[in-house]
Formats: C-alpha cells, sequence, structure tokens
C-alpha cells in the first residue's frame, strides 16, 4: 500500500497496510485484528489506567480543571465544567520516526 504525498491515513487504509503487513489473507479479518487493537485501547482508557505501548507511545486519561472561558459570540463569561480527557504521550520510536518523515513544508 502506498500513501499519496501529504494525505493522511485512514481507517481503511490502516487495515489495508495491517492486512499486507501480517500477511492476513482477508480484509474482514485485518479489520478484526484493527478493531481489536482500537477496543483494547479503549477498554484500558475506561479502566482509568494507562495503556502503553513501548515505543509508540502511551495512552492516559488527565483530569481537566473547571474554569471559567468566554462565549466567543457575546464575550459573556460562562463556566466550564470539570472535565476527563484523553491524553497521548509520543514515545521514542514514533518521535524518531515522526522527525525522519518528509513533512510539508508551511
Amino acid at each position: 500500500m502506498h500513501l499519496r504525498r501529504n494525505k493522511s491515513m485512514n481507517k481503511q487504509e490502516l487495515v489495508e497496510y495491517v492486512q499486507k503487513a501480517a500477511g492476513i489473507e482477508t480484509k474482514v479479518a485485518a479489520t478484526a485484528a484493527v478493531n481489536a487493537v482500537l477496543d483494547g485501547i479503549s477498554e484500558g482508557i475506561k479502566k482509568g489506567g494507562p495503556v502503553q505501548l513501548i515505543g509508540f507511545g502511551t495512552f492516559s486519561v488527565k483530569e481537566r480543571a473547571a474554569r471559567q472561558g468566554r462565549n466567543p459570540l457575546t464575550g459573556e463569561k460562562i463556566k466550564i465544567k470539570a472535565t476527563k480527557v484523553v491524553s497521548f504521550k509520543v514515545g521514542a520510536e514514533l518521535k524518531a520516526t515522526a522527525k525522519k518523515s518528509k513533512a510539508a513544508k508551511k
């Protein structure tokens, strides 16, 4: 599978890549494999602990405190409730891969 320049990879392209790279015979099986990985990450996040993939990165849940903001249309002050957000910290190998990638010039 070959990605065009400056094109992000979507889930279908990821499935095709996994199918080819892992030697999986059918697209259905490759889709199941990708979905299983994504479901595993989601399940780990639900349990509240980090999901650490050595070299790739770590998914974790962080608490965002309540704060005050502004309605951009009216300028009125609003209260923003505390919430939990998913965070991703890039691993060393992925960071090195990003440095080697051919980034688009801006």
